[in-house]
């Protein structure tokens, strides 16, 4: 899924800021916590969130991805 995400990431610059949580590193397994807590169930993995909000939890396309990207940021032209 950050395959995806990586491919689409350099249209937005930085009006896009992303990261990607491993979840068998401390840091990651933490998020991971704080997102299935807000979530009210343990979060999917692979997964995308925006604004800790549960978005994808099967892997987009690129133009499914941009075309969500869109309502929230607008493209590098």
């Amino acid at each position: 899924m950050a395959r995806v995400v990586e491919s689409v990431a350099p249209d937005y610059g930085d009006a896009l800021d992303w990261k990607k949580v491993i979840t068998k590193e401390m840091e990651g397994a933490l998020r991971l916590g704080e997102l299935s807590q807000k979530l009210g169930r343990p979060a999917p993995v692979p997964s995308i969130f925006i604004d800790s909000e549960l978005i994808f939890d099967t892997t987009p396309g690129p133009e499914e991805l941009r075309e969500c990207l869109n309502q929230y940021i607008r493209p590098r032209k």
